[in-house]
């Protein structure tokens, strides 16, 4: 029997892995045995690095967790076994958020775990008391507007004073935006991700 060639797959397939590793350095590009070898190693380290970045989110959503129910006075395995018992669904994410972001809603969620701890009728709807009192205007760093018989006073608003979530203050970063200029729309005047965008918008 004739034998079969196969050329028309063999650079298929030779084309193919190079283009996976026409980033790499030196004869890792160029060479098919070297670019073959290193696109199975990099697919083993990418296979780890999944992992390992799901258990490091894991374990920052349950410290975010834990922080916010000491200030209820529970741990986090308390909180935890206390929702099991109310049946509230929630992930360690969707807490986690709500800890940092929402912490009225939080609080109510821990008063339901409290309750189901200490067997208490839990509520299935969730009240949140937010506050209806209007919002003192925060000064903005720079100069005041002048007044007549006033002097004009330089206002320095430290990072310290500027209320914004985590991931506001990461975006402002990456973005180069002041957050002293960037005015929150969140709850408590709190600086969120989208008016550290809209505020980087605003300045191009």
């Amino acid at each position: 029997m004739a034998r079969t060639a196969r050329s028309v797959h063999a650079r298929k397939k030779r084309r193919k892995v190079l283009e996976q590793a026409k980033g790499y350095r030196g004869t890792k590009h160029s060479s098919y045995k070297r670019a073959k070898e290193q696109i199975w190693k990099s697919g083993v380290y990418a296979y780890e690095g999944r992992k390992q970045r799901k258990r490091d989110f894991r374990a920052l959503w349950i410290q975010r967790i834990n922080a916010g129910a000491r200030e209820y006075g529970l741990s986090y395995s308390r909180l935890i076994h206390g929702l099991r018992l109310a049946e509230v669904d929630l992930d360690r994410k969707i807490l986690a958020d709500l800890a940092v972001t929402e912490p009225e809603i939080f609080g109510a969620i821990v008063a339901q775990a409290k309750n189901a701890l200490e067997g208490k009728p839990v509520d299935r709807r969730v009240e949140v008391k937010r506050s209806t009192e209007p919002e003192q205007p925060r000064p903005s760093a720079g100069r005041m507007p002048e007044a007549p018989g006033e002097q004009v006073e330089e206002i320095e608003t430290s990072e310290e004073d500027i209320e914004a979530t985590e991931a506001a203050s990461r975006k402002a970063e990456e973005l180069n935006v002041d957050l002293s200029s960037v005015e929150g729309t969140g709850q408590g005047g709190r600086i969120t991700v989208g008016d550290v965008e809209k505020a980087a918008r605003e300045d191009e």
